[in-house]
């Protein structure tokens, strides 16, 4: 009876033993598993950043959307995704023109925007008529447009990169502040020409200092002004701040008091950020954006200032695929054909 006792005794104690190892094995399998999986997973701080780059897309200047893309896409290795903005009636035309032409290859997602928004909060006389279609003010609606991103890059259509976006992006946006946008004071040297003539950087030139709203507003007349056609955005910040609220608020104050300049012969999307922005926003390095290219079609840059500018914007009447323009042959570079052969290049002489 003892022996058997003593028999079941080791009988238990090796079935014990059993259960022990196929217990560890199992344990030690699932945390072998865990780390092969942790491993073939990259950290956030691995993953290659995606950067989101907002442009529009406006029927009767597509070719200058598809030429700033290429060129965007051209002279980076980063991860971009662009959302390309355009009205309901021209969305396939986008589609096709990417998708049909060297820009296939790249990563985008075509937004529409509608206009209804701006209903009742744009007045319908500016003498330039070009600045009161719709996709002027998507730059107001970022939040609405793209949702999953923190930080946020807007690009008018037309400018051109030379440089690496991801410089751009890397822009330190200071505590608070929703936007980063290029000083008009702080211009290059290479931009100080007095051939462009006209050419305002205050904010006398955007706004009307004989109302009294704009009085109200204690901002000094000689304050230096900011070009939002390059725009680095804090999207937390932009909604906690309700930045989009505010601008369609002097939005609607312009449609009732008149309040724009009309020295610029427009300015209509300029001067509602020039008040929201005053004294809350960061700055952009000044090469990542050398404007006034469209301003003059008799004033020129040196080529060696050109070659050293990160970002060209033709801002102005005076545009690169049309004439008369300066600096031509620089944006071309960049041209993409459309496949449907509807936009042209008219640089007749």
């Amino acid at each position: 009876m003892a022996l058997l006792r003593k028999i079941n005794q080791v009988l238990l104690f090796l079935l014990v033993l059993t259960l022990c190892g196929i217990l560890y094995k199992k344990v030690h399998k699932t945390a072998v598993l865990k780390h092969e999986a942790d491993d073939e997973s990259e950290s956030p701080e691995d993953m290659e950043e995606e950067i989101p780059v907002v442009i529009c897309a406006a029927a009767g200047r597509m070719g200058a959307t598809m030429a700033a893309i290429n060129s965007i896409h051209s002279n980076t290795d980063a991860n971009i995704v662009f959302y390309v903005v355009g009205l309901r009636n021209t969305l396939s035309r986008i589609r096709k023109w990417i998708e049909h032409s060297k820009l296939k290859e790249i990563n985008f997602k075509i937004v529409e925007f509608n206009p209804v928004v701006l209903k009742g909060k744009i007045r319908p006389d500016s003498p330039r008529p070009e600045l009161l279609q719709p996709l002027n003010f998507v730059r107001f609606y970022l939040p609405l447009l793209i949702h999953q991103h923190e930080k946020v890059i807007y690009l008018d259509d037309d400018v051109i990169v030379q440089g690496d976006i991801q410089e751009l992006y890397d822009t330190t946006l200071a505590l608070g502040h929703a936007a980063a946008f290029s000083d008009d004071c702080d211009l290059p040297s290479a931009q100080d020409n007095n051939r462009l003539v006209g050419l305002q950087n205050t904010y006398m030139g955007y706004l009307d200092y004989r109302k009294k709203t704009i009085k109200d507003l204690g901002i000094s007349p000689s304050t230096c002004s900011f070009n939002p056609g390059v725009i680095v955005a804090n999207m937390t910040e932009w909604k906690h701040q309700r930045i989009t609220k505010q601008l369609e608020k002097w939005m609607q104050k312009n449609v009732e008091e008149n309040l724009y300049s009309s020295s610029l012969g427009g300015g209509v999307a300029t001067s509602p950020m020039l008040i929201v922005f005053h004294g809350k926003y960061s700055t952009i390095n000044p090469l990542w954006h050398i404007r006034h290219l469209g301003w003059n079609p008799d004033a020129r840059y040196s080529e060696h200032f050109l070659q050293e500018a990160k970002l060209l914007h033709w801002s102005g009447r005076h545009k690169p695929w049309d004439f008369p323009s300066v600096h031509n042959d620089l944006w071309e570079s960049w041209f993409v054909p459309d496949p449907a052969g509807i936009f042209k290049l008219n640089h007749n002489r």
